[in-house]
């Protein structure tokens, strides 16, 4: 364990500590065995354009949500081109190591970026060469969850996934997105099942606490919540 994670752990384990009322020892600690279960595998897309926040957030409460659960978590980026050097909205170059599998995944997470900018890279540069789309359209099947927040959930609908389905996204996009068939609802994050969908960039946090409670339970959304020092907030729609 490298001392970033190291110390990530030793906040996490604070955290759990005082949300379970307990009072840390200067004795030796007993890990907890090993967890048999299959990774929840998660795959951040990304693409030249991609807005920092957008995909910073749900990197990281995902990846540290393997912290307080005992089933492990894989969070990995990929890109509908391949593996490579993406930069992002502001200049961060992201290196992109793993290859476009997303039936090797259970989450895709979709960030946005570069909506407004019609002549520079982001999610309109990606809905005009028609890669990612057509990527994203035949990505789904049964037991993948293919999620998106801000003008991601764009990228979603030039790939025909929201049309007639509940969703949400940056404010600014949300004529674009009712005008080519997404059913509206007015919150935080829109949870239909295998779509989920979230508001505008620091809706990426909670995007990914609602995926950390739903898939890996109440207690390790707590958990994160306690050591990122930040409170889920806005109201999240679930399908009846």
């Amino acid at each position: 364990m490298n001392r970033r994670n190291l110390l990530r752990a030793g906040s996490a384990l604070g955290a759990t500590g005082a949300l379970a009322g307990v009072t840390a020892t200067s004795g030796t600690a007993h890990a907890a065995p090993p967890s048999t279960r299959r990774p929840l595998r998660v795959h951040l897309v990304l693409f030249d354009g991609v807005e920092e926040l957008d995909f910073a957030a749900p990197y990281e409460v995902l990846s540290a949500a393997g912290f307080f659960s005992e089933r492990p978590v894989d969070v990995r980026y990929v890109s509908a081109t391949g593996p490579g050097t993406v930069t992002a909205a502001y200049g961060t170059k992201v290196r992109v190591d793993h290859p476009w599998a997303p039936r090797e995944a259970d989450l895709l997470v979709v960030p946005g970026g570069g909506y407004v900018r019609r002549d520079s890279p982001g999610v309109w540069a990606e809905i005009d060469r028609g890669t990612l789309p057509r990527a994203l359209a035949a990505a789904v099947r049964p037991g993948l969850t293919v999620s998106a927040l801000c003008t991601g959930v764009m990228l979603l609908s030039a790939a025909g996934l929201t049309r007639g389905r509940p969703c949400t996204t940056h404010h600014k996009a949300r004529p674009d997105l009712e005008r080519q068939g997404g059913v509206l609802k007015g919150a935080r994050v829109v949870d239909d099942g295998d779509l989920v969908t979230a508001g505008g960039v620091t809706s990426g946090l909670e995007l990914a606490l609602w995926l950390v409670r739903r898939e890996l339970g109440p207690d390790a959304a707590n958990g994160l919540e306690a050591m990122l020092e930040y409170e889920a907030r806005g109201t999240v729609w679930v399908r009846p």
